[in-house]
């Protein structure tokens, strides 16, 4: 067993870009997952060692467990990121994190630390269900855990942490606050300030003058992160020469635009190869509807054929078909790109990006959370090509493969397809009330109304399409 990784053990020429002892913390990020990790800890990093700035440390805050906490404590909050192309890995220390708060632990802490003056801006990255909106896009005011958070309890909910993070900015006079959405949802900055106007309505929130004064941009962000395996780990620790449990993994390629609507002071994100504009939106749009309405068609596809990766799916010649005939005949003509991007070319490069055998991510982990990804990756698409009088039928196909991945449980092996979803048990009740054959199943899931709105339910091409859809993979 190697030494762990730490300031001390760490080998000269593995250094990271600062000095972790001079940052003071600016900003605070909501999700400590492997994806911040991997973007923008890494933009933020190389920002400060551009400009030598040392008041953008990052506190970082769990949602859930103490995992991560517990692997950065032993390693001074240093960890490092694999990165996999189709030459050489490489590898590089990120030292941008100074502190792991967990939620559940210390809810006070996070709190106070939303409300620390020093720190100017929130970035948030907790998957499309951890903002807990409804279908239409409004707060969930239904949901227990908001009804706790609005009763008064300190907060557990994200929502929550920021509604009471600006009370208390309002109170000490922190200063106004930039909010950072950086999920995959369609206009992600106004989605975050509806969510906390409907909690400011509910809560008779004292937040409101606070929140007029808080900016959220809208983001866009780009790069492959599949799951770290005991395997990277071995390789990790032979190119650092000490042991990394924090270790994430990622392909070379790192993507994020982002409006420039700021409160405040902020990281020179644009040095480090971010994308600073007026209008995030055909960005936003081109990655949703090619990059990850395609990565959720490979995997349920991929996953009911028995692909445990998606490059072994995006290798499937069948397989690869379909994903570029959803890109160019039913996705493109929905967009309209942004000045410099090439939407038949970026298709190319999304599905040459999935092929990288380098890149382990499982099909199990893309399809988690199909409920809420379906409506912002794929169902805009099928919307749009309705309305436009035409026949959706790749982007249903992938709706399709959803439907049949809920209902089967199983592959083509055999094999068990979890279903990891926040609605997994009204999906399970749906699936058991079908009635027979195709067409009782598509019903029973059209009507589940927290994936699928009314008019999208009855719209009778769009059901003849998951039909026709549906039978077909049922019959393989």
């Amino acid at each position: 067993m190697s030494e762990r990784l730490s300031l001390q053990s760490l080998p000269a020429g593995m250094k990271p870009g600062v000095d972790p002892r001079e940052l003071t913390v600016g900003i605070v990020h909501l999700g400590l997952g492997a994806f911040h990790r991997a973007h923008q800890a890494v933009f933020t990093e190389r920002a400060a060692a551009i400009t030598g700035e040392t008041r953008w440390g990052i506190s970082g805050v769990s949602q859930r467990s103490a995992s991560v906490r517990d692997q950065l404590a032993p390693q001074d909050s240093l960890y490092s990121v694999l990165t996999r192309g189709l030459d050489s890995p490489a590898i590089q220390v990120i030292a941008s994190i100074r502190e792991v708060l967990t939620a559940p632990e210390d809810p006070d802490a996070v709190v106070a630390r939303i409300a620390d003056p020093g720190v100017s801006v929130v970035t948030l990255t907790v998957t499309e269900k951890g903002y807990r909106a409804v279908t239409s896009g409004g707060l969930d005011l239904s949901d227990p855990e908001i009804q706790q958070d609005l009763a008064g309890r300190p907060p557990r909910t994200v929502v929550g942490q920021l509604a009471a993070g600006l009370v208390r900015r309002a109170e000490t006079g922190a200063g106004p606050l930039t909010i950072l959405s950086c999920d995959n949802l369609v206009a992600n900055g106004p989605f975050l300030r509806r969510l906390m106007d409907d909690y400011a309505v509910a809560g008779q929130h004292k937040m409101t003058e606070q929140l007029e004064l808080a900016r959220f941009p809208a983001s866009m962000v780009d790069r492959i992160v599949p799951a770290t395996t005991e395997a990277d780990r071995d390789e990790a620790a032979r190119l650092l020469g000490v042991r990394d449990e924090a270790l994430v993994v990622a392909e070379p390629f790192l993507q994020w635009v982002i409006e420039d609507d700021f409160a405040g002071a902020r990281p020179a994100w644009e040095q480090a190869g971010a994308v600073l504009t007026d209008d995030v939106a055909p960005w936003e749009q081109a990655k949703l509807r090619m990059l990850n309405a395609t990565h959720s068609m490979l995997a349920y596809l991929g996953g009911l054929r028995g692909y445990e990766t998606i490059a072994e799916a995006v290798r499937d010649p069948e397989l690869a078909e379909l994903a570029g005939e959803l890109l160019a005949y039913d996705v493109v003509p929905t967009l309209t790109p942004p000045e410099g991007l090439d939407l038949t070319a970026y298709g190319t490069s999304v599905l040459e990006r999935f092929a990288n055998p380098a890149l382990k991510h499982r099909t199990a982990q893309v399809a988690m959370d199909g409920s809420v990804k379906l409506p912002v990756r794929l169902l805009g698409t099928v919307r749009d090509r309705l309305a436009a009088g035409a026949g959706p039928r790749f982007a249903s196909l992938a709706v399709a493969g959803w439907m049949v991945y809920v209902a089967t449980g199983k592959d083509a092996n055999g094999r068990e397809l979890p279903l990891d979803d926040p609605q997994a048990t009204r999906l399970r009740e749906a699936v058991a009330k079908a009635g027979p054959g195709a067409a009782g199943l598509v019903d029973a899931l059209l009507s589940v109304d927290t994936v699928f709105d009314e008019q999208l339910a009855a719209d009778q091409t769009f059901r003849a399409l998951l039909i026709e859809g549906v039978t077909s993979l049922q019959r393989r």
